[in-house]
């Protein structure tokens, strides 16, 4: 299974790169082929108005991607940031931090992601600004609970004592002890944020007709499951294989950097 996960998010990757190599239109309409199944002409057959299905997954996963990336980036600086201020500083701060975190962790983060991009309107900007403003509260409790137990360690003391300033203290030494696990957390919101990107263009709140998105693709493919299964176990099946190669990459991940994992 650790080579099949690899072999799956290697495949994806290289079929976003092709799916702008080969120059590929998915919203060419044939009407003469609509809901057809796949054949040599069209691998994954064809949806609903005539486009081809490998067309759109190509660049449903290539916008998957996109909004992966940059709500998992932004969204741990966020959060990092928010836990570094909390743990290292304590007190009153401390307290606003985490009490403002609390009130994000009350409500289910896909709800809340719902409510902000109804709120928004719908669009790739406004989809990403809204998991953006859901997905930072778990980096900044894993960071803050973290940044607790290193504040008092010898080194930090010892760097505080010679004159360090905070900045120094927090992304010299005290962030760096904190890389490996906060990348491992950022493969599981890579499948999160995708999982809620795909939520939310099936809600009709994500990406926008023509544009190609794996969630919009469902939405019209269970119209047509009787008529035409293929549609949806096609994305489907693509959709839970890039988020369970992801998953697993990430226990792998997490196993190869575990310091208290035996040789």
């Amino acid at each position: 299974m650790k080579y099949a996960s690899y072999l799956i998010l290697a495949f994806w990757l290289i079929a976003v790169l092709l799916g702008n190599v080969l120059q590929l239109n998915p919203n060419a309409i044939d009407l003469e082929v609509i809901l057809q199944s796949p054949t040599a002409q069209h691998w994954f057959g064809a949806d609903d108005l005539g486009r081809d299905i490998l067309a759109r997954v190509l660049s449903g996963v290539e916008v998957s991607f996109l909004v992966a990336l940059i709500v998992t980036g932004v969204t741990m600086t966020i959060g990092v940031l928010v836990g570094l201020l909390a743990g290292f500083y304590g007190g009153r701060v401390d307290a606003v931090l985490m009490q403002i975190t609390d009130i994000f962790l009350a409500f289910p983060g896909i709800l809340l992601a719902i409510a902000f991009a109804a709120v928004l309107g719908p669009g790739l900007g406004n989809l990403i600004m809204a998991l953006c403003l859901t997905g930072w509260v778990s980096y900044a409790r894993l960071t803050r609970g973290q940044t607790l137990s290193l504040r008092h360690r010898q080194h930090v003391q010892a760097a505080e004592s010679l004159g360090a300033g905070v900045p120094r203290l927090l992304f010299r030494h005290i962030l760096p002890l904190l890389a490996s696990i906060l990348v491992v957390e950022a493969t599981y919101s890579l499948a999160s944020v995708m999982i809620a990107e795909a939520s939310l263009s099936f809600l009709g709140l994500g990406i926008q007709a023509p544009d190609a998105s794996w969630g919009a693709m469902l939405r019209d493919a269970v119209r047509y499951m009787l008529i035409a299964p293929h549609y949806v176990l096609i994305v489907g099946g693509c959709l839970m294989s890039l988020i369970l190669a992801i998953n697993l990459g990430g226990d792998y991940l997490r196993d190869a950097l575990d310091v208290r994992k035996p040789d």
